[in-house]
């Protein structure tokens, strides 16, 4: 009676607490990503996104502690759609009232495909991808956050991606002194607030809650650039704009989709680790793409679970659902209730604010030892990075992932083929003397006098290994019998399959004997199923009916 669909009764009180602490810090960042999103007058579409997406994504969601809203990686995404539709014509100011329409377009389409995602189940292969490309991806948007606040930063006015928002820094270098000497006491709060205060009050809030009324009395005279007028009340209900822009909006929902599916799983594992519960990667996928479709319908920035506010709802007594929804229903009691004091922030602050968010999310941990650890690690999480800040994001996951499995397959293939040289009568002595076969085994071997080529493949055979089976294929000619030793192959693909049945083959075609020994059951019935015979049972009997063939 107490649990129900996971929310635990029993724990109201901390939910709250939680909620409420989590809300907290919410409300800065949410503001400052809807800012770096969409721009000047943008800041507010940070603060819907935080309510209904953190709303819903606890409400329908798989984690229980889990937060959501705005992150870093869906506002750059964001206001790369912003840059690409800016590209075809569509006016960047908001308040033309032509660019929302459609990014919010791309927010439910990606909503949209996240649910599908949960659909198909998808959630658990999300996941598998490799460690370099996610710290190689998560690196690079944390140097698009810093890179596109450098402008606001120095009080200069850019658009675009890095590339171009840094150029227009260079070229228009006319700094301002006040919204430099806003965004210093910012930073400097953001980083020097001592632990004992930021546990009480999340270091951003005080940045907000000091610097705002300091550039206030100092710069009130408009020196500054400010969030600016604020609509009252709820988000109302807008329906998106699905037009000629469509490839340019799907391909921008695709994105949002899959980024927000690997950055809310990835949050996921962080609660499982400190809340010891286990997720639902599906249901998890369903409730962000509830959260974002329906924020996309009330012009809210798309969201994802968010590592920070997780982690502070947790420890602030958090433990279900309830305490992501109180999360928002707080966000929207300041929603109705602050916009007036929320207009005078300065976007110098909020620059502040990113900057420091930024910072946290490059992993520098893995960006200090990675080239100690593997160079091919190395080249990948650099090679994503280099991409996500200069490129594409989408294509930067997808070329890292392609080219970090292929090295993967590789190790994974020598691995399989290093007992094809162990046993080579014509490898060289010492890799004769590191042959692991049994004494009795090793002594039919060597009474067989060099005649026979015993080849041991081990682990799960895959396309990769059908390779290095074929390059040793020619030499068959030069043995009488061909022993092929798969007892440690639990399983065989389809693509070396068809490489051991070209082998058997050859030998047959050079008048050769040859024997596939060990094989279990599951093995056996696909060699079958290929015509593959001369199967025995076991290594060593396969050796005394070579033995026998030779005598």
């Amino acid at each position: 009676m107490e649990i129900i669909n996971g929310f635990n009764l029993k724990n109201v009180r901390g939910d709250v607490l939680g909620g409420i602490t989590a809300a907290v810090v919410a409300l800065p960042l949410a503001l400052a990503f809807g800012n770096a999103a969409l721009g000047p007058g943008g800041a507010i579409y940070g603060l819907y996104g935080a309510v209904v997406v953190g709303f819903l994504a606890a409400l329908f969601g798989g984690t229980p502690a889990q937060v959501s809203g705005p992150t870093g990686p869906m506002s750059v995404t964001v206001a790369g759609v912003v840059a690409g539709l800016a590209a075809v014509g569509v006016p960047r100011d908001l308040s033309a009232g032509q660019i929302l329409p459609l990014v919010m377009a791309a927010v439910v389409i990606g909503g949209l495909l996240q649910i599908l995602f949960g659909i198909l189940k998808l959630g658990k292969y999300i996941t598998l991808v490799p460690y370099s490309v996610v710290s190689g991806f998560m690196s690079g948007i944390g140097v698009i956050i810093i890179a596109l606040q450098v402008g606001p930063l120095l009080g200069i006015s850019t658009r675009g991606g890095v590339v171009e928002s840094l150029s227009t820094v260079f070229s228009n270098f006319q700094p301002n002194g006040a919204a430099i000497g806003v965004a210093i006491m910012t930073l400097g709060i953001v980083f020097l607030t001592p632990r004992k205060i930021s546990q009480w009050v999340p270091s951003p809030l005080l940045a907000l809650l000091i610097v705002t009324p300091i550039s206030i009395l100092i710069f009130g005279d408009g020196s500054i650039d400010r969030i600016g007028e604020i609509p009252r009340g709820v988000p109302s209900l807008n329906l998106p704009s699905f037009n000629q822009y469509f490839p340019i909006i799907f391909k921008a929902g695709l994105v949002l989709a899959v980024l927000g599916a690997i950055d809310s799983l990835l949050t996921s594992l962080v609660a499982d680790n400190i809340s010891q519960t286990k997720h639902n990667s599906d249901r998890e996928l369903i409730g962000q793409g509830i959260g974002n479709a329906i924020a996309g319908l009330f012009s809210g920035l798309p969201g994802a679970g968010a590592t920070m506010r997780t982690v502070i709802n947790v420890k602030s007594g958090g433990t279900t659902p309830i305490s992501g929804m109180v999360h928002s229903i707080v966000l929207l009691i300041v929603l109705v209730g602050a916009g007036p004091l929320a207009e005078q922030i300065p976007t110098a602050l909020l620059a502040g604010i990113l900057i420091k968010v930024g910072l946290d999310i490059i992993d520098w941990g893995f960006l200090r030892r990675a080239h100690k650890l593997s160079l091919k690690t190395a080249v990948v999480m650099y090679g994503v990075l280099l991409m996500t800040v200069f490129w594409d994001l989408i294509w930067a996951v997808l070329v890292g992932v392609f080219i970090a499995n292929m090295l993967t397959i590789d190790s994974i293939t020598e691995t399989q083929l290093e007992g094809m040289d162990q046993d080579n009568p014509l490898s060289n002595e010492d890799q004769q003397s590191q042959n692991l076969l049994p004494a009795d085994e090793k002594a039919l071997l060597d009474r067989c006098s060099g005649e026979v080529m015993l080849f041991r493949l081990k682990g799960p055979l895959s396309f990769g290994a059908a390779k290095g089976i074929s390059d040793r294929m020619m030499l068959v000619r030069n043995y009488k019998i061909l022993i092929l030793d798969i007892t440690d192959v639990p399983r065989l693909g389809v693509t070396a399959t068809l490489a051991i049945e070209d082998m058997m083959q050859e030998a047959k075609n050079n008048s050769r004997k040859a024997f596939v020994a060990g094989a279990n059951e599951k093995v056996k019935e696909r060699l079958s199923k290929f015509g593959v015979d001369g199967i025995i049972e076991t290594r060593k009997e396969a050796l005394e009916t070579a033995l026998n063939e030779l005598s």
